[in-house]
């Protein structure tokens, strides 16, 4: 389908200044950016994105029940504080919908400008924010404000670029590029971490939660700006626009979307649920329960955390590679039993003191990098080309809203209630989801067949 006018008139002053850096000064195509160099843009994305998202996440545990929920007690705050950071996942879709008008009216890249400038604003925003001591329960709106700008800003990065590596993937190479977005959560887990760990470690409690805990919100806004221009480089060569215009990675009506893709929207959302349900229990969750059940000092989870992360990272990997040798879907199903075994021992090592905690998040992250590592986009060849953008998008949404954007507050809620073995059972329950989306997703395709 040949692209509209108002899609060329659309191309910015960005992507021709970004199109001219690609060719070395002359704007021709042909000349276009390496796989490799796409394949570093996405996971620079990717981190950045993450990034944000672990910074905020740690704060949600170490900082924001004191700063925001002091009148309550420390296992409340907590709970408090997990409850809007759900708020971005809520906010997600929504910033889909509106970052999907702005790019079919303006451009690719007006859309990830607008939405790393609303990522990276409303993250920096967190750090400049005063506590319950200086502006009362108005903190918490304000910090509630901010996610939810954090959330639309996550709906609007979405860019397309790991259909752009799955598309152009060799024969017999998916696998692997499928999982080379995935790399930047544990890449920006060790980041967030190290930075937290290193102000507990040289700061006192008073000087982390007066002005320490800020500076990790302030380095996010600047891996943004880098973020920003790496993704810019990429939508701007010729092979994206290529399939741009081709409509394999054009935004569509999201109402148009839904009616006709629905149904695989949803068994989307559901199949990679152990692995965004795991997600959170191997790194958001634990960190809450030894801060508010152990006498550990918190750095030293940190540390066991950034140790782990670099396990998830050769685990994402080595998905790749079993993905393209026995088959994606093959890798999400063992690896959702897999965690599904996990789930009826492991929570309660986290009352196993430092041997068992690191036991817990090693061996939680390699689990997770298998599973998580293939998450993304296993049902997407079955949306039609003409949707398969925004659907993509949509599923992504909603697999984070479902899988992950409760599961810190629901684990701490059912563990503080009801013992460690609950939280196993929260987790299991992802894995049969997994397991019921896959089998619902063969059966379908065979109709289809």
């Amino acid at each position: 389908m040949a692209v509209s006018a108002a899609t060329v008139s659309n191309s910015t002053q960005l992507e021709r200044d970004a199109r001219l850096n690609n060719s070395g000064g002359s704007d021709t195509a042909g000349h276009g950016i390496a796989p490799g160099e796409i394949a570093i843009g996405v996971i620079i994305g990717r981190t950045s994105e993450f990034f944000d998202f672990f910074v905020y996440a740690i704060a949600s545990v170490l900082v924001f029940p004191s700063l925001v929920f002091p009148y309550v007690d420390a296992l409340t705050g907590t709970m408090y504080s997990f409850a809007l950071f759900a708020l971005a996942f809520i906010a997600r879709p929504i910033g889909t919908a509106l970052f999907s008008v702005l790019d079919r009216r303006h451009g690719r890249s007006v859309r990830l400008t607008v939405a790393l400038f609303l990522l990276g604003g409303s993250t920096i925003a967190v750090g400049f924010m005063p506590g319950y001591a200086s502006i009362g329960t108005y903190a918490a709106v304000l910090l509630g404000l901010f996610r939810i700008g954090q959330g639309i800003a996550l709906g609007g990065v979405w860019d397309g670029l790991p259909s752009l590596l799955s598309l152009n993937a060799p024969e017999g190479k998916r696998g692997w590029y499928a999982m080379i977005p995935q790399l930047g959560a544990p890449i920006g887990l060790f980041v967030a971490a190290s930075l937290f760990a290193f102000f507990l470690a040289t700061l006192t409690t008073g000087d982390f939660l007066d002005w320490g805990w800020r500076y990790p919100f302030f380095v996010a806004f600047a891996i943004n700006v880098v973020a920003l221009f790496a993704r810019l480089r990429i939508v701007a060569t010729p092979e994206f626009e290529e399939m741009f215009a081709s409509r394999e990675l054009q935004p569509s009506s999201i109402r148009e979307t839904v009616r006709n893709e629905g149904r695989v929207i949803l068994l989307g959302a559901f199949a990679p649920l152990a692995s965004f349900a795991m997600f959170h229990l191997v790194t958001v969750y634990p960190l809450s329960w030894i801060v508010l059940f152990t006498q550990q000092a918190p750095v030293r989870f940190l540390v066991i955390e950034m140790i782990g992360a670099c396990f998830g990272v050769l685990s994402i990997l080595a998905s790749g590679i079993l993905a393209d040798r026995v088959g994606r879907r093959t890798v999400l199903g063992v690896s959702a039993v897999a965690i599904a075994a996990y789930s009826g021992f492991a929570p309660q090592l986290l009352n196993g003191g430092d041997v068992g905690e690191t036991i817990y998040t090693i061996l939680g992250f390699i689990l997770l990098g298998l599973a998580f590592g293939q998450s993304s986009g296993v049902i997407a060849s079955q949306f039609t080309i003409a949707r398969r953008y925004t659907a993509s998008a949509l599923t992504s949404d909603l697999a984070w809203l479902v899988g992950a954007g409760f599961a810190p507050l629901a684990a701490l809620m059912l563990s503080s209630n009801f013992g460690l073995l609950s939280v196993g059972a929260y987790l299991l329950s992802g894995s049969v989801c997994t397991l019921g989306a896959l089998y619902l997703n063969k059966e379908m395709g065979k109709r289809m067949s």
